[in-house]
């Protein structure tokens, strides 16, 4: 059961989330808020695999409520998707800076919202095309810096190519199928990446891969051979 934590200050964009929510077996909202003081606490109440927080909030905003998440402790299995009306670069950046594990915007068909859902709870990030296009947009205005390559040095180059294919998008299964390996051995690249980058999840993984120079706004993913 996915267990999902609805964090918006307008009570009829979360009744309608929830109602789409709630007719699935396999997820469960376990509470709502109307800011991100609130949803803090009740993050930490009820620990939530995934919450849903919107950007813009009285009291506490969401790339606040999402950082504050983020480094807590207590709540290290709790995936923070972003909502919002808007499509800025720079919500989607400071979003993911923040610890964001996704980021969607509000008026998202409601079979994509599910699946986006379920995405976020296997721990893979919600980096759509689009999205991936602002991020490589704000590295094109604002190159990254050059002396990050060093947090990089740990990696083995199975474990390089996976962070590569990850900045670009690609999930585990096409991963797998574009490094010649198993989705379990690409899956195991990619998470030992991350504990080795002390990445939380595959969103901050893409930004160390940008940061570090990995990737670059202008390069293709490696092919096989």
């Amino acid at each position: 059961m996915i267990r999902v934590l609805l964090v918006d200050d307008q009570p009829l964009i979360r009744s309608g989330f929830r109602a789409f929510l709630d007719l699935e077996d396999d997820i469960e909202v376990v509470a709502e808020a109307a800011n991100g003081q609130e949803g803090l606490a009740l993050a930490r109440e009820h620990l939530p695999d995934i919450a849903l927080i919107d950007i813009q909030m009285p009291v506490l905003d969401g790339i606040e409520t999402t950082r504050r998440i983020a480094a807590d402790p207590a709540l290290p299995g709790v995936h923070v998707v972003i909502l919002t009306n808007y499509g800025l670069d720079e919500y989607v950046f400071d979003a993911l800076s923040a610890g964001a594990a996704g980021f969607l915007v509000k008026d998202i068909v409601p079979e994509d919202f599910l699946h986006a859902v379920r995405v976020a709870a296997r721990g893979d990030a919600l980096l759509a095309p689009s999205i991936t296009r602002k991020l490589i947009n704000r590295y094109v205005t604002q190159p990254p810096p050059t002396d990050t390559g060093t947090v990089l040095e740990g990696l083995t180059s199975r474990e390089r190519e996976a962070v590569v294919l990850v900045a670009h998008g690609l999930s585990n299964d096409e991963i797998a199928a574009r490094m010649v390996i198993s989705p379990l051995t690409a899956k195991t690249h990619v998470n030992r990446a991350m504990t080795k980058l002390h990445a939380r999840d595959r969103a901050q993984l893409v930004i160390l891969a940008y940061e570090s120079g990995l990737v670059t706004p202008r390069s293709s993913p490696p092919h096989p051979g």
